[in-house]
């Protein structure tokens, strides 16, 4: 089977597509001939060797979609034929957030989904919705559960609260689509108007160029009285103007560090606002199956922004780099 490893150094330019045997599940596994893939900033990180990985080769990426092919002695959650999407941490099935439920991460300190067939724990993956394509099921496992989880797992959204999403990339995109699910109003910023129109189409209530409007975190509250909920992926560059934009007693959700790691926090600004934030990354198994049964019952469809063949990985990375997307990129596999 072909595979992308990251092999010769830690870059884009040191993936090299190779082929490897293909494996057969044992006891307790499944083998998933893998259909689709998505791609995540995390996953740039790693292959930039940011990713907190030090050993080479390195199959990287963690979203995927695809079929179970064959299933070892003593599988019963899922038959061969099933459409799953193999679980971001393997180690998460269900309950709170720990360290050994986050040990085990595909891409990192797992291999990841840049291989045709991939064989794994069969508590490990789980069904997608019926009416998902693979490329469109590929883009929930990080981006879809990390914003499922932001908004109503650690945030509670309710209807009638206002979300504030950062930006067009794929978990804003997803958070904008499952806030209007739950019947909350929606700002979202971007430094492209083109983009922002993309997003009233998608049902963004309100929007801020950043770029015109520099204080969008003053804009926001002025709009709102002050937002419930940020998600704040930007990191360096956006934390004081969402610090600016939530209201006292909301929630800032830290999901990303688009700009960079490093910030002071005006912690008066914390304690006088008497603010929830909140870091996270991912979910468990359980709160995907949530996801999914949502998804499928709301008919909604992910946001696709472009698609690239198997052989183009690395183009679509420098896509990833470049920033120029709106939604997930997607990997079709032959």
């Amino acid at each position: 089977m072909k595979a992308w490893q990251v092999a010769r150094d830690w870059s884009i330019e040191g993936m090299e597509l190779t082929d490897l045997p293909e494996p057969v599940p044992g006891p307790g596994q499944v083998a998933v001939r893998i259909k689709a893939a998505s791609l995540n900033y995390r996953d740039l990180l790693t292959i930039q060797g940011n990713g907190g990985v030090t050993r080479l080769p390195l199959i990287p990426f963690s979203d995927g979609a695809g079929e179970v092919i064959a299933i070892g002695h003593g599988v019963s959650r899922v038959a061969v034929g099933d459409r799953v999407c193999p679980m971001f941490f393997q180690s998460w099935i269900d309950g709170n957030v720990s360290a050994a439920a986050r040990r085990y991460a595909l891409g990192g300190t797992r291999p990841g989904v840049l291989q045709e067939v991939m064989v794994l724990d069969a508590e490990g993956v789980s069904r997608i919705p019926a009416h998902l394509s693979f490329q469109e099921a590929a883009t929930l496992p990080c981006a879809g559960l990390t914003a499922w989880r932001a908004l109503f797992e650690e945030a509670k959204v309710q209807p009638g609260h206002t979300v504030l999403v950062q930006g067009t990339g794929g978990v804003s995109i997803f958070a904008l689509q499952f806030a209007k699910l739950a019947g909350a109003s929606v700002i979202v910023t971007s430094s492209s108007d083109a983009k922002l129109e993309r997003a009233k189409a998608l049902g963004a209530d309100h929007t801020i160029n950043y770029r015109s409007v520099p204080e969008w975190g003053k804009a926001a509250a002025e709009w709102t009285g002050g937002v419930d909920h940020v998600v704040e992926v930007g990191g360096k560059d956006t934390f004081a103007q969402s610090l600016e934009a939530v209201r006292v007693g909301g929630t800032i959700l830290v999901i990303g560090v688009l700009s960079g790691f490093s910030q002071q926090v005006a912690i008066p600004t914390l304690f006088s606002k008497n603010l929830h934030v909140i870091g996270l990354s991912v979910g468990s198994r359980r709160m995907f199956e949530g996801m999914a049964a949502a998804i499928g019952c709301n008919g909604m469809k992910p946001t696709i922004d472009r698609a690239f063949g198997f052989d183009a990985v690395p183009d679509a990375l420098r896509l990833m780099r470049k920033g120029g997307h709106f939604g997930k990129i997607v990997v079709e596999y032959p």
